[in-house]
């Protein structure tokens, strides 16, 4: 496994925590480069201690539309070439629709329905150009599922999804695989914001998932022999009752 990435470059969004962390960790142990998009400056800088050279930081505000355009001209300056993009960076709104901020719910909306658009759509030249490439989108079992807590979570995964779906079937001709990944309730900041009655459940039920575990399946994912997609994929913690 070790150099089952060797020599690729990945850019990974959201990179500095969580599923976004844990992804960068494990293409790094792969053999990849990776361009961490992130705006947690103290969080890169440990990891470019930790890895040196194979660490490229980008801090970043994808929410700001100039900042965001820059993403891919910025990545190819700092590292070359992009073989993988994880598109991972994302935020949570849970909860009675009622209850929700209107202003949080447009930023929502923005960070894991606009952004990943916009980001997928900037990088693709460069990989059409070149004949090559993977792009990853983390979604989530909420795209599957017509969650009851979480209806504008949900709706931005099922969003994300058809553009996953969508956006595969054009670019599989030029040789770039597009795929998801739709993990289950995940140990992370996000989880803060589940109502906490969800939360208490999930945490005694043993229904929560590693972001480590995600990672793994993500890296099984790139490392497919070029002529298989894995299209998407939906994980689980076994004791997760829909």
């Amino acid at each position: 496994m070790a150099s089952d990435l060797t020599g690729k470059v990945a850019v990974v969004t959201g990179a500095a925590s969580g599923i976004g962390l844990a992804s960068t960790e494990a293409m790094l142990a792969a053999g990849a480069r990776v361009v961490l998009v992130d705006r947690d400056e103290a969080a890169m800088a440990a990891l470019v201690s930790k890895h040196g050279y194979a660490v490229v930081p980008l801090r970043m505000d994808l929410l700001d539309p100039k900042d965001c355009a820059t993403l891919v001209p910025r990545a190819l300056k700092l590292a070359g070439q992009i073989d993988i993009l994880h598109a991972n960076a994302g935020t949570y709104v849970g909860g009675e629709l009622v209850d929700n901020d209107t202003q949080a719910i447009d930023r929502m909306l923005n960070l894991n329905v606009n952004v990943v658009m916009k980001n997928v759509h900037d990088v693709l030249p460069h990989m059409i150009a070149r004949g090559t490439g993977d792009i990853i989108v983390t979604s989530s079992l909420a795209a599957h599922f017509p969650t009851p807590w979480e209806p504008v979570y949900a709706s931005s995964k099922w969003a994300v999804n058809c553009f996953v779906q969508t956006v595969r079937r054009q670019v599989f001709k030029h040789g770039i695989r597009v795929g998801a990944i739709s993990p289950g309730p995940v140990i992370s900041a996000l989880l803060a914001d589940w109502p906490p009655e969800k939360l208490k459940e999930a945490r005694e039920a043993g229904s929560l998932l590693e972001a480590s575990e995600v990672a793994e399946v993500v890296i099984f994912m790139l490392t497919r022999p070029r002529g298989m997609t894995i299209r998407d994929v939906v994980m689980m913690p076994t004791q997760f009752d829909l």
